[in-house]
C-alpha cells in the first residue's frame, strides 16, 4: 500500500485565499456603508435614512473583536498540535 502524501502548500494557499476573499468582501461592504452614510450627509432629503444608517454603522462596523477570538476561529491554536 502506497503512503498518502498531502499537499500542504495547496492547503495553506487555499486557506489564505479564503481569508483574503472574506477580508476583501468585508472591506467592500464597509466601504458601501460609509459611502451611503456620506451621501445622507449631503442630501437633505435622506435625513430619515441617516438615522437608520447611523444605527446600522454602530451595530456592524464599530464592533471590536479581540485578535485571540479571530485566531481561534481560524484554527491557529489547534493547528500547532496537528503539525
Amino acid at each position: 500500500m502506497r503512503p498518502i502524501y498531502y499537499n500542504d502548500q495547496a492547503y495553506i494557499a487555499q486557506g489564505f485565499q479564503i481569508d483574503e476573499d472574506y477580508t476583501e468582501q468585508t472591506a467592500r461592504l464597509a466601504s458601501f456603508k460609509i459611502n451611503s452614510y456620506k451621501l445622507t450627509q449631503v442630501k437633505a432629503g435622506l435625513r430619515k435614512t441617516k438615522n437608520e444608517l447611523v444605527t446600522n454603522l454602530k451595530q456592524t462596523l464599530f464592533n471590536y473583536t479581540s485578535p485571540a477570538i479571530i485566531l481561534a476561529d481560524r484554527g491557529f491554536f489547534r493547528s500547532e498540535y496537528e503539525n
